[in-house]
């Protein structure tokens, strides 16, 4: 009678912790871009390169997500995901070991969902979705990245809500702290966005504001890295996107403010306002080509415009596998502070965020790769 019991419980028990496994899920993914690039002036000296390039339409990441459903529509959620060079095996993101994102949080069916870590900030998670650089990464970035288009930036020990969708309106807040004691404004970081979908059409806004950024928050490229001792940058942009047949084209703009305090080397804010366009045509289900165009103009601090026009084809060889080919030209004009963050020189080209100090007023990029995504 008592073996009985006994086998009773542990059948009890062995179905309560099925029950449990059930309603809790981890899961493991990744992907790993890896390419071969070649750079026309890829330094000062005006030197061809030719080489291997990680990540350039989706950085290379391996990540745990995982959800605990707690009842009443209440779920626990968490990411940790690390970004890598898989050309090299070196840790991104400054070499954080999970410097893309590492956050947990809670999930309500009616009300959204509060994470806390180390985040996308809300521009990344709305606007970002409607540009060029959702379908080709890097090689359609804006120039120098100064916008954070192509999501270089992440907020560390930060509070993000995000709200359900109201018949297609969805709106998103972050704000992170500085964790210095007597240092609220070291370090801080805030901003919100909101977007509207309707069938074809999609629409987004945002705006970000990050208080004296660590060296490694941000990328910095011959463009904007005589900014890297501003107090403060400041971050407007909005995207539309609207699909017709086999035909998908967006829209967007953005301001970005570099602004000076008393231990910043340079004298007065620089601003850059850049306009993008796309246009993708899926030429079959498993083949994608799409052609875009940035002009970004420079002033305040100095005074610079930059044209760059890309290309893009994308081939899916299965639902995880697709190689790809990206090209992209620029020509830049005016004059550039330089990275001493004293001087200013002939303004010289870089596309997109690829960091390639050309020394001319123009550059061009051609990337042949290889993605998979697990």
């Amino acid at each position: 009678m008592k073996r009985v019991a006994l086998t009773s419980l542990s059948l009890a028990l062995l179905g309560a912790a099925g029950a449990a496994q059930a309603q809790t899920s981890v899961t493991l993914y990744g992907v790993i871009d890896t390419g071969l690039a070649y750079v026309s002036k890829a330094n000062t000296n005006g030197d061809h390169l030719f080489g291997m390039q990680n990540g350039t339409l989706s950085g290379s990441r391996w990540g745990l997500k995982g959800q605990e459903d707690l009842g009443g529509g209440l779920k626990a959620i968490f990411q940790l995901e690390n970004g890598f060079d898989s050309s090299t095996g070196k840790l991104n993101q400054g070499g954080r070991e999970f410097g893309r994102q590492a956050f947990v949080g809670l999930s309500g069916a009616n009300w959204g969902t509060v994470t806390l870590g180390r985040q996308y900030d809300p521009s990344v998670d709305m606007v970002q979705a409607l540009t060029g650089d959702n379908y080709w990464g890097s090689a359609f970035a804006t120039p120098g990245d100064v916008d954070n288009y192509d999501n270089s930036l992440r907020v560390s020990n930060a509070v993000k809500y995000m709200s359900p969708v109201f018949s297609g309106f969805q709106f998103e807040g972050i704000y992170g702290f500085s964790n210095l004691a007597g240092q609220t404004g070291q370090g801080q970081t805030w901003g919100g966005a909101a977007t509207y979908s309707n069938g074809p059409f999609a629409v987004a806004a945002s705006y970000l504001y990050a208080n004296n950024l660590s060296a490694d928050s941000l990328t910095y490229t011959p463009i904007n890295i005589g900014y890297q001792s501003a107090h403060a940058i400041g971050i407007a942009r909005a995207a539309g996107q609207y699909s017709f047949g086999p035909f998908t084209a967006g829209l967007s703009y953005s301001f970005s403010q570099y602004k000076n305090d008393g231990n910043s080397l340079f004298n007065e804010q620089e601003k850059f306002n850049t306009g993008n366009g796309y246009l993708n045509f899926q030429v079959t289900p498993a083949m994608l080509v799409g052609v875009g165009y940035t002009y970004q103009h420079a002033s305040g601090d100095t005074s610079a415009a930059y044209h760059q026009a890309s290309l893009g084809a994308d081939y899916s060889l299965s639902k995880r596998t697709d190689v790809y080919a990206v090209a992209a030209y620029q020509h830049a004009s005016g004059t550039q502070r330089n990275a001493d963050g004293t001087t200013t020189s002939g303004a010289q080209a870089s596309v997109a965020d690829f960091a390639h100090a050309s020394g001319s007023s123009h550059q061009e990029i051609v990337i042949v790769g290889l993605r998979h995504k697990f």
